[in-house]
């Protein structure tokens, strides 16, 4: 993200933006399923609508937006995200247990990496696809000084921003399994999941245990999930990218 955008904007960028008002989140544990389908996009038809609570996402200050659609990719349909020096999103308001449900599990494919994407430094804040995870506002995980913060976030957007994120990232160099904090705020934590021109134009499986990702991150339990998003961004490095996304789940442990 650039540094014009407010730490606090950065935060919460996945639930609010461009004035957006935000839905409820839909309380997806009532029937306590073995699995939670998030984005069900090959169930969805090409150029069509977005699926069940999926919806844009931009930012104010940026004015190159990344497009999506939903296109057919061999036999499956997903979303394709193309951007070019621009940066938005997909998202979608949730509540999940991340106890009850620690496992997320996605399909992306990775037609480019970025020459000079760099997941430690500001610059090199772009990423040819992420993840991108938030945790629901807790007054009792914060401070005297973190509850001001927050208030007076609220009167700004009108609700609480997270407590904090997880963006996993399809990066250029870092190894796999390098968790650093965003190099804009440490509310936010990247962990590195796929890295190089390895497994460029091939569909991958990946899996995360969110709730103790969290926990080595952040140094406590999580709170409930409040949101996903998928992000193709270049804004920062001024590059192009190319990417696909695949169907979103979360799932219970397995025993």
């Amino acid at each position: 993200m650039p540094l014009r955008i407010s730490i606090v904007m950065i935060s919460i960028a996945f639930l609010v933006a461009a004035g957006t008002i935000l839905i409820e989140p839909n309380f997806l544990q009532a029937e306590s399923p073995e699995v939670l389908e998030i984005g069900t996009f090959s169930s969805a038809t090409p150029d069509g609508p977005w699926p069940n609570g999926w919806k844009p996402l931009t930012f104010p200050k940026i004015p190159q937006h990344t497009t999506y659609r939903l296109v057919k990719d061999g036999d499956r349909v997903a979303v394709k995200a193309a951007s070019q020096a621009s940066s938005s999103g997909l998202t979608k308001e949730i509540l999940i247990d991340p106890k009850e449900y620690p496992i997320i599990q996605w399909q992306w494919k990775v037609s480019n990496i970025l020459k000079v994407g760099d997941v430690a430094k500001k610059e090199g804040d772009d990423y040819p696809a992420r993840i991108y995870v938030t945790f629901q506002y807790d007054s009792q995980k914060v401070g005297l000084f973190g509850k001001a913060k927050y208030e007076a976030a609220k009167l700004i957007y009108g609700q609480y921003p997270p407590l904090g994120a997880i963006n996993y990232i399809w990066e250029s160099r870092a190894p796999v399994g390098t968790a650093v904090p965003n190099p804009y705020t440490d509310q936010v934590q990247m962990i590195v999941v796929d890295s190089g021109s390895t497994k460029l134009n091939t569909w991958i499986t990946e899996e995360r245990n969110v709730y103790e990702d969290y926990k080595r991150a952040f140094g406590q339990d999580p709170p409930m999930i409040s949101g996903v998003a998928i992000m193709t961004d270049t804004d920062n490095t001024g590059e192009s990218a190319e990417a696909y996304y695949g169907d979103i789940v979360f799932k219970k442990r397995v025993e």
